[in-house]
């Protein structure tokens, strides 16, 4: 059976690690690959190189670093649609969303190519006499990353490319579910003439991401996951000295008015509610129905789940099955608690007939109505095609509701009342809000991470604030006098602009 290695020093490496994880199909439920669980010993060898490929890639000039991104940037776009069939292999996700992905993942790394803007500093002249102030951003040296299962390519590269652009090295550690994704991208940057060492992957499990957390040599660490592993993540690698962004879980909400547009309003919770079979930390999760919107909204949703068709994503269908048999056992065991509770169960994704091998993770878009916190099915992040409608009276009560909750990654508003949606994004606890759209998922030159419990750290992925994070400010202080300006002489006064 073929072996997922890690990626060092620019080729294939198999470490020396003994163990090995199942890579699954989740079309079929088959094993169809296994990927290599890194060792203590393998952590030291892939950040050793890296540390010392990092020092050279830090001294390149930013003509150099821009060249490769250029480069790299083209070799992506010519290659996508091989990273988008090994992330439908073995996420599970359509092909379509899986190209989708891939684009947004290029939307950063063409922000990355403004490197020599995005890293200028300031220059103040004269700010005594003689005497010049400039700030300047440098590199950091070994970063590491750390990405979740759900988006194999486009979470990489959120951070990767701007990353080397500062002049890190960068050592990524895939999600063991689907790892085949890291080493394309990895056989890309050599593509494109990226020094070997540079970037490194590091296939494995908590074993690799400790190594990463507490290696001395590695400098910062960037996480997306779930929220107590993302809590875990920022307070080991802070407890050893790290500079950490951890983006964790999420409970978003969509919020629907009495006058909003029913119609597009359906679309939209069907299309963020089971999109990538709801594996996605951007997913709405819970539609919060201002009364009387749920009595007329609930069918228009359930009409439309009635046509997604549910199966294999390399065959032409709406969604596909879960990443692995345990998560599908999770999401079912969330189904089965919303029902116990007394939440309405108006479709029940677990009678879907997929088109697909009986094995697959298979389940349905499901729906929920009448579902109140304290329910298990509202008050936990669930990461499947779970939607849950909650009923509430007026607009304050809708918008404590989303306050009150423990995550504030993502959440949206449908309306045609300008005032009640500047009220809503003004008021709202939440780092990214949509008004109308659905999936608040910002451009690659702004920054993408939420508040709460949703992130650990206070800087955000890629735009400006991931330019800052890579990288480390200095500010120099210059004096060049003129050859005939008297000296100064000895003063122990406080040094005082003049």
């Amino acid at each position: 059976m073929d072996v997922v290695t890690h990626w060092r020093a620019g080729e294939r490496w198999t470490g020396s690690g003994d163990r090995l994880g199942d890579v699954y199909d989740p079309a079929t439920g088959q094993v169809a690959r296994q990927v290599a669980l890194a060792s203590a010993g393998d952590v030291e060898a892939v950040v050793s190189v890296a540390a010392e490929a990092g020092r050279e890639w830090a001294a390149a000039s930013l003509s150099r670093r821009t060249a490769v991104l250029f480069s790299f940037r083209e070799v992506l776009a010519r290659r996508r649609s091989e990273v988008a069939a090994a992330i439908t292999a073995e996420h599970g996700k359509v092909l379509d969303d899986a190209l989708g992905e891939v684009q947004r993942g290029l939307e950063v790394v063409e922000f990355a190519c403004g490197a020599p803007h995005l890293l200028k500093g300031g220059f103040s002249d004269g700010v005594s006499t003689g005497v010049d102030v400039y700030s300047l951003r440098q590199p950091l040296g070994v970063v590491g990353v750390v990405s979740p299962f759900n988006f194999p390519a486009m979470v990489p590269l959120w951070f990767v490319p701007v990353a080397i652009a500062c002049g890190n090295a960068v050592v990524l550690k895939p999600s063991e579910k689907d790892p085949s994704a890291s080493l394309l991208l990895a056989e890309m940057w050599a593509e494109a003439g990226l020094p070997a060492g540079v970037f490194s992957v590091l296939q494995g499990d908590k074993v690799a991401v400790d190594g990463l957390l507490t290696h001395p040599d590695v400098k910062a660490v960037s996480f997306v996951g779930s929220t107590p592993v993302a809590r875990y993540v920022y307070e080991t690698g802070t407890a050893h000295g790290k500079r950490v962004q951890a983006l964790g879980g999420a409970k978003n909400h969509m919020v629907v008015l009495p006058d909003a547009d029913l119609e597009a309003a359906a679309d939209a919770a069907v299309s963020a509610g089971f999109g990538s079979a709801g594996e996605r930390c951007m997913a709405i999760s819970a539609l919060v129905c201002v009364d009387p919107v749920a009595d007329a909204l609930v069918p228009l949703i359930a009409s439309r789940m009635a046509a997604l068709v549910t199966g294999d994503g390399r065959r032409g269908c709406d969604m596909g099955p879960l990443v692995t048999g345990e998560h599908r056992a999770k999401v079912t065991s969330y189904v089965e608690a919303g029902v116990a509770a007394g939440a309405s169960l108006v479709v029940d994704g677990r009678e879907v007939v997929p088109t697909g091998e009986p094995g697959g993770f298979w389940l349905g878009p499901t729906l929920f109505d009448r579902v109140e916190p304290g329910m298990s099915v509202y008050d936990e992040e669930i990461f499947g095609p779970v939607l849950s409608v909650v009923r509430v009276a007026t607009y304050d009560d809708a918008l404590a509701l989303v306050n009150a909750n423990l995550y504030g990654n993502g959440t949206a508003i449908f309306t045609h009342d300008g005032g009640a949606a500047r009220r809503f994004q003004r008021e709202v606890e939440v780092g990214m809000v949509g008004i109308n759209v659905p999936i608040p998922v910002p451009m690659a030159y702004y920054s993408f991470g939420g508040w709460k419990s949703s992130l650990f750290g206070d800087t955000h992925a890629h735009g400006t604030e991931g330019v800052h994070f890579f990288t480390r400010g200095k500010v120099v202080t210059s004096r060049w006098p003129s050859p005939d300006a008297p000296r100064a002489g000895v003063d122990l006064g406080f040094p005082q602009h003049e």
